[in-house]
């Protein structure tokens, strides 16, 4: 036996095939006809395939053991024309030992084996085989691949070698795995956290030298490799294995520390966006979020880098969808907000890092809403503003609150109004978000009133009117200032009537204010220009004319405003008045209003907009003594003359804005007026039913003398108050305007109409009365209830 083993033609012919592809001298390299033959063999009797493989590891074993390096690379140049010319169901166990051949060179030693079963696996894994395989493993290569991307060599170009190899090793084996439903699920996080950090370490490796994209290179850099990898890596992943990519991504930033600064983690994210399919954008987002959450107890600046990777994130998912929950994501946001705003820490740097990540915040919340529809973004203004306090009355509102948070929050509203493109002022400013806005205009921080009136004046303009409104000036000729006007839509007609009344008397409330800086009145200067920009016509001439009257009169009449406010006030008036009859085209008002301010120029300069807002004045530069001539202000009885002569009803302008619109008077007051049904509480308890002693402690003598004494007092006081309410009600339909009695009207129709759908509702769901409950008590036993005797039980 031991001679028919050393005669060549007794042994097998597959033998002897791939002993002959092995020349006589290794420098020649492969025998190509001898090659070609034994491919020629396999193809045609492929059962024979497992046995070539068995006898080409045998080979390769011995050679690599023996270090014969040439010899080791011919073996593997035969293997790999094996595998790409057969294709047959027995190639399953030829690949058996091709990976057993690949995984001998990746535990050799020498790199140049490394690397050649590296290349020899990525060919491989390039190969769509035709049968599927049930009982390959590639654990051992994820494992080994991500080792070489962490080569610490010392020759810089042999680190390189090594890294790139194992980089494209992961590539391969993610390649093969990907494609085939019945390999080993590489996204499984026993993978994922090796695979991802691998990348990643080799995209921020400081040892490497920056590469420049567009200068030429001889050999591929490890960066350049890993970054190609990662993002064929996250194209291929589908929802459900986003998330396990994503979080070994997170957690390799927070243990090495790579969130500040966050350069790489930017651009990291960025990769992530673009390369990540467009549905699963929002789950990138939400990942986010959840990271932002558990770095709550974190330093500011970690997490305004994550807040501006977020940011960065968002720019980049613009048009898809943001999360399937809007409002969770907001809430988030808020909340870091609040959390942020808590925290008083008295060092000055963590303090000034907090309001970086505060800005953030804020910026975040405004690119999140600028991807949301119109509709929404309305909502989410609403949301925020639920955010305040809400309290019973409307002097209280707000005073009890962080003044900060108060500002970050309208600092937050506004960013949101910034995002919103205003069609028509009622969708705009619905009856649930007006109301509480124009409230806040009535906050005791000067500066939180200039927000509120920043989110009109954006939510007002539609044609960028508002930057030449900035400033209290008198425009003798609004065709220079580059003013746009449009006409005026019917819907927006319909709203300033319905809600003017209420929107002046805020107005009117705010610049009574003493805390008033210049600021503060240029505000409200831009916010009227806006509202006659925007909705003036001719139906509402009288009351903006009313509105400006009204400001005159308490600059003249309040005596607790200082001079510097009456000044400011009157010359407010003035620069309104002649942009107003411009606007609605009145051009006796024009010339009336020209007149009016002349005669200040010549006797009066500081009620001028150039004199009072001028901010460099001093308190000396005022007159001693106040005093204003009657030709100094506008004159109800000429500008009702004005306007009759163009046919305006000047009805209105008799009627100052001195008391709060029904809407707003009754807005708080309506709901302590009804009770609410919740609150009725039955005693169904009786005497004769009641096992203890009655509720009441002490007996009250009731007598008839006592009876006629309360019947008496009540009916006085029921008089009284009958007559003063019956002489308010007469008085308000003789001097209201018609709009102010039909906003009266249709609030108690609401307010009755929400309390019959709210009885409805509890009538509809019932109500755990005791008969109830004894009804539902008495529901006959079921049979497993029923206790039978044991006769018949079996």
């Amino acid at each position: 036996m031991a001679c028919l083993g050393c005669c060549k033609a007794m042994r097998p012919r597959y033998k002897r095939l791939v002993d002959d592809i092995f020349p006589v001298n290794p420098e020649d390299g492969l025998v190509k006809n001898n090659m070609d033959k034994l491919t020629f063999y396999a193809l045609s009797s492929p059962e024979k395939l497992d046995r070539i493989g068995e006898y080409l590891a045998s080979k390769l074993s011995r050679d690599v053991y023996r270090r014969r390096i040439t010899l080791v690379k011919i073996a593997m140049d035969a293997l790999d024309q094996l595998l790409v010319s057969c294709h047959d169901y027995s190639l399953n166990l030829f690949v058996e030992s091709f990976l057993k051949m690949v995984q001998k060179l990746l535990e050799c030693d020498e790199l140049e084996l490394q690397v050649l079963g590296t290349l020899s696996f990525v060919k491989y894994a390039n190969i769509e085989e035709d049968t599927p395989s049930y009982h390959r493993r590639y654990d051992f290569f994820v494992s080994k691949f991500s080792a070489m991307c962490h080569s610490s060599e010392e020759n810089e170009a042999d680190r390189c070698k090594i890294r790139t190899a194992g980089l494209k090793g992961i590539q391969g084996v993610v390649r093969k795995t990907i494609t085939d439903e019945l390999q080993v699920n590489i996204w499984e996080p026993i993978h994922m956290d090796k695979i991802v950090p691998s990348l990643l370490y080799n995209m921020h490796d400081p040892s490497f030298p920056p590469v420049e994209v567009e200068s030429p290179r001889e050999e591929e850099h490890p960066a350049q490799v890993a970054e190609t990898v990662f993002r064929d890596l996250i194209c291929r992943a589908s929802y459900n294995n986003l998330k396990p990519v994503l979080r070994p991504i997170l957690l390799h930033m927070d243990n090495h520390s790579l969130w500040t600064p966050n350069t790489f983690v930017t651009r990291c994210f960025k990769i992530v966006m673009y390369s990540v399919q467009q549905q699963y954008a929002y789950v990138v987002i939400q990942a986010l979020m959840s990271h932002l959450d558990k770095h709550t107890r974190s330093p500011p600046e970690i997490k305004a880098a994550i807040v501006e990777v977020l940011y960065e994130s968002v720019l980049i998912a613009a048009g898809a969808s943001v999360g399937p929950s809007v409002l969770d994501v907001f809430n988030t946001l808020v909340k870091h907000l609040r959390i942020s705003l808590d925290n008083k820490n008295q060092d000055k740097a963590i303090r000034t890092q907090e309001k970086k990540f505060e800005e953030a915040l804020i910026n975040t919340i405004g690119q999140f809403a600028n991807n949301l529809p119109d509709y929404q973004k309305i909502e989410i203004m609403m949301f925020v503003m639920a955010k305040f306090p809400q309290f019973a009355l409307e002097e209280d509102y707000g005073v009890h609150m962080d003044a900060q948070l108060q500002t970050m929050l309208l600092k937050t509203l506004l960013k949101v109004a910034t995002k919103y493109k205003t069609v028509n002022m009622s969708n705009a400013f619905p009856q649930e978000f007006l109301q509480p806005l124009l409230r806040m205009s009535l906050f005791e921080e000067a500066g939180m009133r200039i927000i509120v009136q920043e989110i009109l004046h954006t939510l007002i303009d539609r044609h960028e009117n508002s930057q030449k409104f900035k400033h209290v000036v008198v425009m003798k000729d609004i065709s220079k200032a580059g003013i746009t006007l449009e006409k005026v839509s019917r819907s927006d007609t319909l709203f300033i009537k319905k809600y003017g009344m209420q929107i002046y008397w805020y107005l009117c409330e705010n610049v009574k204010l003493e805390s008033n800086k210049v600021d503060n009145f240029e505000a409200l200067f831009c916010t009227m220009a806006l509202i006659t920009a925007e909705m003036g016509c001719r139906d509402i001439v009288a009351d903006l004319v009313r509105l400006a009257l009204d400001m005159q009169n308490i600059s003249s009449n309040n005596l607790s405003l200082p001079l510097t406010h009456k000044c400011a006030i009157h010359a407010l008036v003035g620069g309104f008045m002649c942009l107003l009859a411009q606007i609605c085209e009145i051009p006796a008002l024009h010339q009336y209003s020209l007149e009016v301010l002349d005669q200040r120029k010549q006797k009066a300069e500081h009620l001028l907009p150039e004199f009072a807002f001028n901010r460099k004045n001093r308190p000396t530069s005022y007159p001693e003594t106040e005093v204003i001539q009657s030709g100094w202000l506008f004159q109800q009885e000429q500008i009702s003359d004005m306007l009759a002569k163009e046919e305006i009803d000047t009805g209105r302008l008799a009627t100052p804005f001195t008391q709060k619109p029904f809407g707003v008077a009754d807005m708080e007051s309506s709901r302590s007026i009804i009770s609410d049904i919740n609150s009725i509480a039955l005693d169904f308890d009786s005497p004769e039913t009641s096992p203890h002693p009655g509720r009441r402690h002490e007996k009250e003598e009731v007598t008839v003398e006592s009876l006629k004494k309360l019947l008496a007092a009540d009916s006085l006081i029921g008089k009284e108050e009958e007559e003063k309410r019956r002489f308010e009600i007469i008085h308000t339909f003789q001097t209201a305007p018609f709009e102010e009695i039909v906003a009266r009207s249709e609030a108690k129709s609401n307010l009755f109409h929400n309390k019959l759908n709210e009885i409805l509702s509890m009538v509809t769901q019932g109500s755990e009365s005791p008969g109830t409950l004894r009804r539902n008590g008495e529901q006959p036993p079921t049979v497993f209830d029923i206790q039978y005797p044991e006769l018949y039980v079996y």
